[in-house]
């Protein structure tokens, strides 16, 4: 039996027809540039896709590294004037308008707990050595140019007040650290915060060797 579409259903088969000619007709958008094509600009993956698993661990226990070690520091011998540090050993320094600008920084570490229980050192407050933030392809990177631990990274946004570093260390005489997850005894995490007017600092919880947190202190050069 021939049946016969009204002319409603007939323009509805009409337009998807025209849908799907069209679907097959038009191309898919092009890719978007690579980081190192003129006019990409600095565009970073999201920290969370690159971190490691051991380095996420010691990131989600970062409030955790924050009480034993001040506990440590305020009940162990240590070296250094701690005292003098103001803010830079209070969590909730952390100020709005986190982003640093690129340059040479002063910077020292103040490590915080000891790995080595009530035996250990509670607190250790280094002289000043030499810092940079530069802006690269890839975003800001830190670098602690001088010294025996030489840390360095890239720097990824987070929020209004903090930014992620995922970096390794360079001791000793090595050449600087450029690298990440390829050295699992090397690879860092830390939160870049500021605490002050030109005063930043790097928390780096659950360092492999020595302390519980450490603290690096940037104020421009």
């Amino acid at each position: 039996m021939l049946r016969l579409f009204r002319p409603s259903v007939l323009g509805a088969i009409a337009i998807a027809a025209a849908v799907v000619s069209a679907c097959a007709t038009t191309p898919s958008p092009p890719p978007p540039p690579p980081l190192d094509e003129p006019g990409a600009g600095p565009v970073l993956r999201d920290w969370r896709t690159i971190i490691t698993s051991g380095d996420r661990d010691r990131y989600d226990r970062l409030d955790a590294a924050w009480s034993l070690a001040l506990q440590q520091a305020r009940r162990q011998r240590g070296s250094g004037d701690l005292a003098s540090t103001g803010e830079l050993i209070d969590p909730d320094a952390a100020r709005p308008s986190v982003i640093p600008p690129a340059g040479d920084y002063r910077c020292r570490t103040v490590k915080l707990g000891s790995q080595g229980g009530e035996d250990g050192l509670g607190y250790v407050v280094y002289s000043w050595f030499a810092c940079r933030i530069e802006q690269t392809p890839n975003g800001l990177k830190f670098s602690k140019l001088t010294g025996s631990q030489r840390p360095s990274g890239l720097l990824f946004p987070e929020n209004d007040r903090s930014m992620i570093l995922l970096g390794s260390m360079a001791l000793a005489d090595e050449p600087p650290a450029n690298s990440y997850g390829q050295r699992p005894d090397r690879d860092l995490v830390a939160v870049l915060e500021r605490i002050g007017e030109r005063r930043w600092r790097l928390v780096l919880p659950w360092p492999l060797n020595e302390s519980n947190l450490d603290l690096i202190e940037l104020v421009p050069a």
